[in-house]
């Protein structure tokens, strides 16, 4: 099965089940739309699904509280999330933070601490960033469920806690 994990902000985390991952920025550049953002997020989905295929897509359903305008922005970045995933027949499953850092070994973990705990994982040295880290660690938490299916099986309801 062919998984892609997201840790979805204006720096996106990406990391793919065949081994390749990294950090998509989606920051609007100067004289562009807002919907610029998620058209670059929408492109970089398709690109991926074309050349090594997403069966299941799982990202990280985060919420700053702290900012308005960040969790507007969040809401619209997973949204086109899911359209995609909609829209292209895939899979997905948000999962919460608390899931990913239990998974890693603590929920209070830090950012330091979840690239730590990703070079661990994978036996890499260099991880791009603490949003590279959360989608390596998210994707591990996806093989480890769903190790051995054949065909991935949305609970749907909330995230899981």
């Amino acid at each position: 099965m062919d998984i892609l994990a997201l840790d979805p902000a204006t720096k996106c985390g990406f990391e793919h089940s065949s081994g390749f991952g990294g950090v998509w920025d989606l920051s609007v550049k100067q004289d562009e739309s807002s919907g610029m953002r998620f058209m670059r997020l929408y492109a970089h989905l398709t690109e991926i699904h074309e050349d090594h295929g997403i069966d299941l897509l799982l990202f990280e359903s985060a919420r700053n509280k702290q900012h308005a305008r960040t969790v507007v922005i969040l809401a619209r970045i997973q949204g086109t999330i899911e359209l995609w995933a909609t829209q292209n027949g895939v899979e997905y499953q948000p999962v919460s933070p608390m899931t990913i850092k239990a998974f890693a070994g603590d929920a209070k973990f830090t950012k330091e601490k979840m690239i730590k705990e990703a070079k661990k994982h994978t036996g890499r040295r260099k991880i791009q960033s603490s949003d590279h880290a959360d989608a390596i660690l998210l994707l591990q938490w996806g093989l480890k469920k769903y190790a051995g299916a054949t065909k991935p099986v949305f609970t749907g309801g909330l995230p899981e806690a």
